[in-house]
């Protein structure tokens, strides 16, 4: 028999359960007698007015969102992702395999201009350089990739390159487990939301701004500053400085204080004392002459190159990874050519806005004058299997 609460008043109810007038008739309270299904009408609603006074709503606060951060100064880009690289990582393996690829930190991402480079040599770079990275987590994996028989740029930023510290290391994780979901996703994100808003940026990410609020401090909790935005980039990676870092005087201060945090502050762990950053710089060279000698073998020419940087930063690469340690070993071990910006003078004289990158019109310069010293570089090159 099946028993509904209608059926049962709420005093046999409580004399049941002990529980008192609001107790009900659970399945639990009657063993072998089925649960009946409730039912439970739903209200009449005016439910397209619902609907479209939430996509107003939306709208309206998307709009009040984008509106604030364009006249900020930010502009629509590409969204400088993990997926954005692998895509022109995946070039390799479709066929472009002996094109010239540049690798590097955020000095060959910033301050090398694709189209200047094409312009000069009618060839179009693929861009790998990865910001906060040392090119070799990426000369590495293009090493062992038989795919890959162009040319190869290696930029070297000192602090990055002999410490082998890897920021955005995940990228490469990324690129060889991409799902086709998040592919899916990439290609949705590129052609309806990257190229129309300017929001859409992790520095502008609502848990980042809120981060970023002036909160009372907390005893023991470093009050460390995250890197912001720095760069604009287009659909192939070309990327160029942000024009509000040279043009807000305050904004370009900010960005060399977040850089002073890190020339200041204490080393890592593993590199506190003069004989582990010697250890350090002697385990990054090895990696590099491993890869450039598996390289080299298979045809591909390649060419160390130093960009500029200046000021305190300049002074920090300096004292903590002097040349004579770093660059001109890296060089004599490899037996690769390579491209120091202080060796030229049409490499000098550039003003860093915030001591690491250069600004959109220098690194069209920097570009013009870089692309025949690589070129002459590649050309110096005698890979074992031209031999």
């Amino acid at each position: 028999m099946d028993m509904r609460r209608s059926e049962v008043s709420p005093e046999d109810q409580a004399r049941y359960l002990r529980r008192g007038d609001y107790a009900r008739v659970t399945a639990a309270d009657r063993p072998g007698v089925a649960q009946p299904v409730p039912l439970r009408e739903v209200p009449a609603q005016p439910w397209g007015r619902i609907l479209l006074g939430a996509f107003v709503l939306f709208a309206v606060l998307i709009g009040v969102w984008e509106w604030y951060w364009r006249a900020w100064g930010a502009v629509p880009d590409y969204y400088n992702s993990n997926a954005e690289w692998a895509q022109q990582r995946r070039r390799i393996d479709n066929g472009e395999g002996n094109k010239t690829v540049l690798i590097g930190s955020s000095r060959v991402l910033f301050d090398v201009q694709l189209p200047v480079w094409e312009k000069l040599t009618g060839e179009r770079p693929i861009q790998l350089a990865l910001e906060g990275t040392t090119s070799l987590v990426t000369m590495e994996n293009l090493a062992a990739d038989p795919n890959f028989t162009g040319h190869l740029l290696v930029g070297v930023a000192p602090d990055l390159f002999f410490s082998g510290f890897a920021y955005r290391g995940d990228a490469l994780k990324y690129y060889q487990k991409e799902t086709p979901s998040q592919r899916i996703g990439n290609w949705l994100s590129r052609k309806l939301i990257e190229p129309y808003f300017a929001f859409f940026d992790e520095d502008f990410a609502l848990p980042k701004v809120a981060k970023r609020q002036d909160w009372p401090a907390r005893p023991g909790v470093p009050n460390r500053l995250d890197v912001r935005k720095l760069s604009v980039s287009e659909a192939d990676r070309n990327t160029h400085m942000w024009d509000k870092v040279y043009t807000d005087v305050a904004y370009r201060d900010l960005a060399r204080s977040i850089w002073a945090q890190h020339l200041n502050g204490p080393p890592p762990p593993d590199m506190d004392t003069p004989e582990k950053v010697a250890k350090a710089i002697e385990t990054q060279i090895q990696r590099a002459v491993d890869a450039t000698a598996k390289l080299r073998a298979r045809g591909v020419e390649v060419v160390f190159v130093r960009p500029p940087d200046a000021g305190p930063y300049h002074e920090f690469d300096e004292h903590v990874f002097p040349r004579a340690k770093t660059w001109d070993v890296l060089l004599a071990k490899t037996g690769a050519p390579g491209i120091h910006f202080e060796d030229y003078p049409e490499l000098r004289g550039f003003d860093p806005p915030e001591w690491s990158h250069l600004k959109p019109d220098d690194a069209v310069r920097y570009t013009t004058a870089l692309v025949p010293l690589v070129e002459r570089g590649f050309a110096s090159e005698t890979p074992a299997s031209a031999k």
